[in-house]
């Protein structure tokens, strides 16, 4: 299965925020989407998954458009973990993994629907906070509950929107293998917005870099995250260093003024 962004634009008003936008995600791989802030990788994934259809061009899954699939089979093909989070304060993580499971129900639960739940938690190490009420957690716990409930979705694409920014380092790595394997296991794709360059050498299959509102490089990671790509894009010096563990970039300030605020 393959989602392909076909010459997209997107406005905000008379503001373009995406301009000509056009890349593919198959089965099985890791797309990760880079730039700035105000790049537009947020306004990307909302656009991707309609919650802002495309001023225009389109997104297409295996030729078919997603603004012509009815809302509740779209949510079978795509699952959407946003940067920040709505949410019920006394609903408990249980009854917010389950949400998940709305495409598919026709009355009420079934066992079915509580034990891919449950192994959403397990999944994400959360099982223990199942009972707790979601205000009753840290943004990094809450963070893993919506990506738990995306799991119990089920989905065919995973569009995730900074889904590591309020995780600890270990949560970070933990969270990045998981989502991997994943993605390897059963054959689904995912599309991550992040600002991490580490985490998407180690882990993504291709890389999306935005500049301007428009795509400045598309391809393999060890490819595309050059020293010259970090400085023309962060606009920061950068080194490449390779270790037993993988390649790794090192961005610094080669001079002595400070930053532009």
């Amino acid at each position: 299965m393959r989602l392909s962004v076909e010459n997209v634009y997107q406005k905000y008003g008379d503001f373009d925020v995406l301009n000509d936008i056009s890349f593919s995600s198959g089965s099985g791989e890791v797309v990760a989407l880079l730039g700035p802030n105000g790049s537009g990788k947020s306004t990307l994934i909302k656009t991707i998954c309609q919650l802002l259809p495309p001023s225009s061009g389109q997104v297409t899954v295996n030729g078919e458009s997603l603004s012509d699939i009815d809302p509740t089979e779209r949510a079978k093909l795509i699952g959407y973990v946003p940067q920040s989070f709505n949410y019920a304060s006394f609903t408990t993580v249980l009854d917010t993994v389950l949400i998940g499971r709305r495409p598919y129900v026709q009355w009420s639960y079934s066992d079915e629907d509580l034990d891919m739940a449950s192994k959403a938690l397990e999944t994400m190490n959360i099982i223990n906070l199942r009972d707790k009420f979601i205000n009753e957690l840290s943004g990094g716990q809450r963070q893993r509950v919506f990506i738990a409930r995306a799991l119990t979705q089920d989905p065919h694409f995973y569009l995730l929107d900074e889904p590591t920014s309020s995780l600890d380092l270990r949560h970070q790595l933990r969270t990045m293998k998981i989502m991997r394997k994943l993605v390897r296991s059963e054959g689904c794709g995912m599309i991550i917005a992040t600002h991490d360059l580490n985490l998407v050498l180690r882990y993504a299959d291709r890389v999306v870099v935005l500049k301007d509102n428009r795509v400045y490089a598309f391809g393999r990671p060890e490819d595309v995250l050059t020293p010259t790509t970090v400085h023309e894009v962060y606009g920061v010096e950068s080194s490449i260093v390779k270790s037993e563990q993988g390649l790794f970039i090192l961005p610094y300030d080669s001079s002595d003024e400070p930053f532009d605020a």
